[in-house]
């Protein structure tokens, strides 16, 4: 049998660094956001009295969350019939009969001692009635201040009296690291008072909920009715506003998401001043750079947000900013993103000059904007967006193939038009056929679409872009950049130009 011998030496070592190891978890302050020695009763115990609980009544008429009754004549015994097998499903209530109440929970938390109260959007959402419950069981009814779909807030308040309010502070959500304890405290499932405990596990998480996404993800257990409660560094500083899970059950799977405390101090600074939010614009609409289009303008790598189209009336236009620039900084920040440009926009105040870093005719240049106010309808949106190539067929009708691309065109006769929907004042030429797996398929081209420059050149018939198309192979070009628009977008597309092997 073989023994193990222990050698005396390396049996002490280890005890000293397990001894070290214990220390440096024990002394205060050994880690900038570890979890408190004794655990986190005592700030728990600080900050509950500053989370509500927060119920909405809402107004439903009989037919809502149920069959209509279908139409039938006057008195017909069909009708009849109809209408009991309705008031059995309705719980003996015919369509007739009064509206219903409908009631929803979430959460909330106090920010002014004077009753100002934040919640999420969706939780008050078509509420009727708004009523807050604090931690001692004491009932307001509140008045809504004002929300913000897009970033899904809302504002309420509530009129305390004499009664003493206990707030809670906002803390600098940028600071916070992924690895940071956090705290959430809310209503799940209507047990109000409830803390988890967690870490930040991410930041400026995109979970399409919104134009303004930056969310950041905690495993700290989150789950139905804590929506609109706040998250805490340990501190006691609201860093987030618990907004949204990822469940395919319903309950906590460890991925939740809030709003930053960055996003959301503008908003409710906005919605206490002015009960709405105002947002900065430049009157853009923009799309995120592919490797084709960012080697077609001769960028180094992706990143920046590539101007779809200015708005004849926005301060884009004012500022010098034309189609086909790319924005790689704004106001100081890199757009290392395209998503990250409406955001660092919106918060911007209006009024202020800010300076425009862009690519254009290949090199960089600035330019100096002075942001707007984004109005009710914006302008400035997201637009989300080999085999052997033989040249272009011109065929009849002002029809153009192009093989290598899995691409027909057509000049956008009446027919046409009536088909897709087009505009009768639209130019350009109307893609009439995208073969499955072609290149241009691949770029989300599709029928309908109409191409209007090519090159950053116009196209007003199908021989311009087999000309322009003919020019930029024979100059080596890899692609052509396209500006493609539709009745739902206006993009930019590079579409590759390289020959395939014959075969």
């Amino acid at each position: 049998m073989f023994i193990a011998r222990r050698d005396p030496s390396l049996a002490a070592l280890r005890r000293l660094i397990g001894a070290l190891a214990v220390i440096a978890l024990l002394v205060p302050g050994s880690s900038r956001a570890g979890a408190p020695p004794g655990g986190f009763a005592d700030l728990a115990e600080r900050l509950l009295p500053a989370v509500v609980n927060i119920s909405t009544t809402q107004t439903m008429k009989p037919s809502q969350g149920g069959p209509e009754l279908p139409q039938f004549p006057p008195g017909s015994p069909l009708e009849e019939f109809f209408k009991e097998f309705m008031e059995r499903q309705q719980g003996g209530k015919s369509p007739d009969a009064p509206s219903r109440k409908a009631t929803s929970l979430g959460s909330g938390f106090i920010i002014d001692a004077a009753g100002y109260i934040v919640t999420n959007n969706h939780v008050i959402a078509d509420a009727d009635e708004i009523s807050v419950k604090l931690h001692d069981d004491t009932v307001f009814q509140a008045t809504l201040v004002g929300r913000d779909p897009k970033v899904d807030l809302a504002l309420l308040k509530i009129e305390p009296g004499k009664k003493p309010l206990v707030p809670v502070p906002f803390g600098n959500s940028d600071d916070a690291r992924v690895g940071d304890w956090v705290l959430a405290i809310g209503n799940p499932f209507g047990f109000g008072g409830t803390v988890t405990a967690g870490i930040v596990s991410a930041r400026a998480r995109d979970i399409n909920a919104g134009p303004y996404d930056d969310f950041l993800q905690t495993d700290a257990a989150i789950n139905r009715g804590n929506s609109g409660g706040p998250m805490f560094n340990m501190r006691g500083e609201v860093i987030g506003i618990n907004s949204a899970i990822i469940s395919p059950s319903g309950g906590s799977i460890g991925i939740g998401f809030a709003v930053p405390a960055s996003l959301a101090v503008p908003v409710l600074d906005d919605l206490r001043k002015f009960g709405k939010v105002r947002r900065g614009w430049l009157g853009i609409r923009i799309q995120s750079l592919d490797t084709d289009m960012a080697e077609n303008i001769g960028l180094p790598d992706q990143k920046g947000a590539l101007v779809a189209k200015v708005d004849p009336n926005g301060p884009g236009v004012k500022a010098g900013l034309k189609d086909g620039d790319v924005v790689l900084k704004f106001d100081g920040k890199d757009i290392t993103e395209m998503r990250r440009l409406p955001r660092y926009v919106a918060s911007t105040p209006i009024g202020k000059k800010v300076e425009v870093v862009i690519w254009r005719d290949g090199k960089r240049q600035t330019i100096t904007a002075s942001v707007g106010e984004m109005p009710e309808d914006p302008a400035e949106q997201q637009v989300k967006g080999k085999p052997e190539t033989p040249k272009p067929q011109a065929g009849k009708d002002g029809i153009l193939t192009i093989p290598g691309a899995g691409l027909t065109v057509s000049s956008p006769t009446p027919q046409l038009r009536e088909r897709f929907g087009l505009d009768d004042e639209a130019k350009g030429i109307v893609v009439t056929e995208v073969k499955p797996d072609s290149p241009a398929a691949e770029k989300g081209m599709r029928p309908g679409d109409m191409i209007i420059e090519a090159d950053h050149k116009p196209v007003r018939s199908p021989a311009d872009l087999g000309k322009l198309i003919e020019e930029g192979r024979r100059a080596g070009a890899k692609s052509l950049l396209l500006r493609v628009e539709n009745p739902q977008q206006l993009r930019y597309i590079a579409l590759p130009l390289a020959e395939g092997k014959k075969k």
